[in-house]
């Protein structure tokens, strides 16, 4: 009988390299700190490098994919997965805006303190992306546009169908297992300069409203999808807590597919509209992800004193429901997808990225969790829909 092959999975890592930096962060030596600092630039900049290659790896290939299915429904539910985590968004920045100054602000000490001896890394090096950002996007839109009209089996198709498995492999084989070392050498930055317990303390405060967050998001999703479809929105929600929590475990939408479908055949939705809209929302609904996200950006501007206005925030929250469509199907591939438009909307440094990577896989189950529960929502309407439209 073969053995049962155990797994470290990312979270416990980050966790683990979150404690061991804050442990012996006070008494490394200067010269193992400026390596760790080298070891991060070096990493970041990489990651600098990649971003752009994901979004057109993913994005492009997304588009491709919806542009390929015809059909009303199809439109319809792309519609609502973009408006309900475009949502979860403005209802995250909302909430932030309002509670988190009370606790951050108040705070002492800052991401901004220079009290502290600071050291450098050993050199530097510039690993230059291919393009920026905002041209990632344009070119996934072009390419993925153009390739929603064209043959499944035209050669371009193929390249792009190639250039997302090999994104998707860098990220799961190179990029996931170099995480926890960055993370770690992040923290043992922080406590050189006297920031983790701000930053900790904060990190508390923040994961509990998020957590709070998600429940008031799914309560709404199925009071929307209750009301549409003549529904109990609460016995709805009962039946999609398999799927809930077997998100909790895979930290992943796409690996919990086979159960979403189940329970939400379970809500009265027909087997093609739940073989339809299942697999899609896997894909395109990220409102928990996008939640998490805007509300770790607001607390980390509050903690650097970053200024933002409400159509700044907006303007990030519209073009991040795009870019993290179709994230790969590892934990925290919404984060990395997330990464270039943080920097380039927002102006995230290599630090803030890192404490936002730490604080997203913190809560990625949850994240993962409100994603999939929420794909049922979206079927229930659909099925509603689609009964209407065959009945009339």
């Amino acid at each position: 009988m073969k053995s049962k092959t155990f797994t470290f999975g990312l979270l416990p890592r980050v966790l683990l390299a979150i404690g061991a930096g804050i442990l012996v962060g006070a008494y490394l030596p200067d010269w193992l700190i400026r390596l760790l600092l080298t070891y991060n630039m070096l990493f970041s900049e990489l990651l600098g490098f990649i971003v752009p290659l994901i979004i057109v790896g993913f994005v492009t290939t997304a588009i491709a994919d919806v542009g390929n299915k015809a059909g009303k429904l199809l439109v319809l539910t792309t519609l609502i997965a973009y408006g309900m985590t475009v949502g979860a968004g403005i209802l995250s920045y909302y909430t932030a805006d309002t509670f988190f100054p009370d606790f951050i602000l108040s705070a002492s000490g800052s991401l901004g303190d220079t009290s502290y001896t600071t050291l450098t890394p050993y050199f530097s090096l510039e690993i230059s992306p291919l393009m920026d950002v905002v041209s990632a996007l344009a070119l996934s839109f072009i390419l993925g546009i153009g390739l929603s009209r064209r043959s499944p089996e035209a050669p371009l198709r193929g390249a792009m169908d190639d250039l997302s498995a090999i994104i998707h492999a860098t990220i799961r084989h190179f990029i996931i297992p170099l995480l926890p070392p960055y993370i770690f050498g992040i923290f043992v930055e922080m406590v050189s300069k006297g920031q983790v317990a701000h930053v900790l303390s904060t990190f508390a405060q923040i994961i509990l409203i998020i957590f709070a967050l998600h429940i008031l998001l799914l309560l709404l999703q199925y009071s929307i999808a209750g009301l549409v479809a003549g529904r109990n929105p609460f016995r709805a929600l009962y039946n999609m807590l398999p799927a809930y929590f077997t998100a909790l475990g895979t930290q992943s939408s796409a690996a919990t597919i086979p159960v979403t479908l189940e329970q939400v055949k379970k809500n009265g939705v027909s087997e093609d509209i739940a073989g339809f809209v299942v697999p899609l929302c896997a894909t395109i609904h990220l409102a928990g992800s996008m939640l998490k996200i805007v509300a770790c950006a607001v607390a980390l501007m509050l903690m650097q004193d970053i200024g933002y206005t409400t159509p700044m925030m907006l303007g990030f929250i519209l073009m991040l429901a795009i870019t993290m469509v179709a994230a790969p199907g590892v934990p925290g591939g919404a984060i990395m997808a997330a990464l270039g438009v943080l920097e380039n909307m927002l102006g995230f440094d290599n630090t803030d990225q890192a404490l936002m990577i730490a604080l997203y896989i913190a809560m990625d189950s949850f994240g993962t969790a409100a994603n999939v529960t929420g794909d049922g929502a979206i079927a229930i309407i659909i099925n509603r829909v689609a009964k209407t439209a065959t009945s009339s």
